[in-house]
């Protein structure tokens, strides 16, 4: 008999070391940013990954993005970042943007779906950056819905995709309730891929 997924009070105490603990064992949880609700696993975990494609009947050809706690990390998953990059992280994270820069050599292939890049966001939800400051490393996290389905805004919209054996943090409506904004960095000018909860008019404004 499969078990009801499980909802988490981010109130609680003890929430954020055993989400972090169960994140650290591979295991996937849907947690709220200011966009929509994450499917997140540990980015550097290719068996965490795999399951975030399974969970969701993703493609493996769609590249996944990474959610990070502060701006500075991006040296962690990428290199000979743009000048450009810093700025807009600089002007914009905390927030509903994605940047793609170059990626580093040790990033997994199933993650960037064997491309050169790879997107990299600073959420502005504070239940997400508690997670990741805790996690100390890369989440991806992808929307946490079934693929080519709405993304969830709400724990009930989460439950109803997943209704079975997945961690499900609560932090209410998401804010936005559309994607993050993608802007390609590896290029010049940077170009925007998807517009979405950033305008783009504060970007060019940036740039």
């Amino acid at each position: 008999m499969k078990i009801p997924s499980l909802i988490l009070n981010p109130s609680d105490i003890q929430t954020i070391p055993l989400i972090v603990d169960h994140l650290r064992q591979g295991e996937c949880v849907a947690i709220p940013t200011e966009t929509v609700y994450g499917l997140a696993a540990d980015a550097s975990n290719p068996k965490a990954i795999n399951k975030i494609f399974a969970l969701k009947g993703r493609p493996e050809s769609r590249p996944l993005s990474v959610l990070l706690a502060d701006k500075n990390q991006m040296q962690d998953w990428a290199v000979n970042i743009p000048e450009i990059a810093w700025r807009l992280a600089s002007k914009f994270w905390p927030g509903p943007l994605t940047l793609i820069v170059p990626k580093a050599p040790h990033v997994s292939e199933n993650l960037t779906a064997g491309q050169a890049s790879i997107g990299l966001r600073v959420p502005a939800h504070p239940i997400a950056l508690d997670i990741l400051k805790a996690f100390a490393g890369g989440l991806a996290a992808p929307s946490a819905n079934l693929f080519s389905q709405p993304s969830p805004q709400t724990v009930k919209e989460v439950v109803y995709y997943f209704p079975n054996e997945l961690w499900i943090v609560d932090g209410g409506a998401a804010s936005y309730g559309i994607a993050s904004t993608i802007v390609d960095c590896t290029v010049s000018p940077p170009r925007i891929l998807r517009q979405g909860a950033l305008a783009s008019e504060e970007i060019f404004q940036c740039v």
